[in-house]
């Protein structure tokens, strides 16, 4: 006999069935999406969904900035910002939109200078990896960052 586990399918391939646009505004849209379950049943689904992504591999960049010091333990750069959803401020990794024609790469560099005053180099960039799965489709790159904290340009405490 065949044991069914959590999670595990029923014969049934889940899919989309439709979308349905309920509201669009200048960076995402509200849809109502129906698809089957495992079960074969069909449910629905609210759904958030980005407008500005343009061919990118990707909606967006976090970027995980490594201050580094002679003599100093490397440091992970955090910015602290209001956020309307949530009434209040948050801590959290740079991060921002990737620009037309413009790699996560260079996204990432123009970030954080934009939210920290930092330059830096890039060390590693992730595959794009979903933000937000059961909400929404957003995707974006991890962006690894060092930041050469001796460096006079890095030099932001004066």
């Amino acid at each position: 006999m065949e044991q069914e586990t959590a999670g595990s399918s029923r014969n049934t391939e889940q899919s989309i069935v439709s979308e349905e646009l309920i509201a669009e505004g200048k960076w995402v849209k509200l849809e109502k999406t129906t698809y089957r379950d495992p079960t074969g049943k069909t449910r629905t689904w609210e759904t958030v969904k980005r407008t500005t992504r343009k061919g990118q591999s990707a909606d967006g960049v976090a970027i995980i900035p490594v201050l580094q010091r002679t003599l100093h333990y490397e440091c992970i750069i955090l910015v602290k910002q209001f956020r309307p959803p949530v009434g209040g401020y948050c801590l959290e990794f740079p991060a921002g939109l990737i620009d037309d024609n413009e790699s996560p790469e260079a996204a990432a560099l123009r970030e954080l200078e934009e939210e920290t005053g930092y330059k830096g180099d890039v060390a590693e960039c992730s595959p794009a990896v979903c933000m937000d799965p059961g909400l929404s489709n957003c995707t974006a790159h991890i962006v690894t960052v060092t930041i050469n904290g001796d460096d006079a340009e890095n030099n932001l405490w004066k």
